[in-house]
């Protein structure tokens, strides 16, 4: 049977070609996404390519969404063996990198750490009970260099908060899963800066190249690794 792995924000970019990828490695994807028309337009194209593919509603705003998302897929699949935690929002402003913090207003803030943080941790509480049952799970966050602190300068505060918060709990999940002695892996991801919505036209990364690293941790092996940051394949600092 093959192994289920759920994927969010996954109608397109990113979270997209990490479900085709997953696929395409024999992998049965769920694509996630908050406008369940575009989610089954965009599994409908990776169908057509000859994928296993499923189309699954999700706001990972919404507890209740999640609840149903996950009681779903669960009732027809049976496991989720793979969360990548890929939706996130950007939405800081004014004037990009040079944003302020001191202009950050509460509601943006509010609204990033619920999309990019307290959803992922959510859904990891919510897939955590059957990976610890079966003794296996792997859960990929994708973060950014943006919340690296090794690197921290200033430009889309809220943002850059939210994913230094979500290497932190990246840290804390492997812990957790790793006292527990279930083969849960739990690892963040920097894909750089990719040609999606979010990262634009410019950006010097295709999406292919943005999902690999992902895509990697999703399907690492027993002795691989787990509470870390990776880039390219390799380690990087917090």
């Amino acid at each position: 049977m093959p192994q289920t792995a759920l994927v969010t924000g996954a109608n397109r970019g990113l979270g997209r070609e990490i479900v085709r990828q997953l696929a395409a490695r024999g992998v049965r994807a769920v694509l996630a996404a908050r406008d369940i028309e575009k989610g089954l337009a965009a599994a409908a194209q990776l169908k057509a390519q000859g994928l296993d593919v499923a189309a699954f509603a999700l706001d990972v705003t919404s507890a209740e969404s999640i609840a149903a998302c996950v009681l779903k897929i669960e009732k027809d699949f049976g496991a989720i063996d793979i969360l990548v935690n890929n939706a996130a929002i950007l939405i800081d402003g004014p004037s990009g990198f040079d944003a302020s913090a001191f202009d950050l207003t509460p509601e943006t803030l509010r609204a990033t750490f619920e999309t990019n943080l307290i959803g992922p941790l959510a859904l990891i509480r919510a897939v955590a009970p059957g990976m610890r049952q079966r003794g296996y799970g792997r859960v990929v966050n994708v973060s950014s260099s943006a919340g690296q602190l090794a690197h921290m300068g200033m430009g889309f505060p809220a943002y850059r908060m939210s994913k230094t918060a979500l290497n932190a709990l990246t840290c804390i999940a492997a812990a957790e899963f790793a006292r527990g002695g279930a083969e849960v892996k739990v690892n963040a991801v920097d894909p750089g800066w990719v040609r999606t919505g979010m990262g634009g036209p410019e950006a010097e990364r295709s999406v292919e190249q943005g999902a690999e690293t992902a895509v990697w941790l999703a399907t690492l092996p027993s002795d691989g690794p787990t509470g870390g940051f990776f880039r390219d394949k390799k380690l990087i600092a917090w």
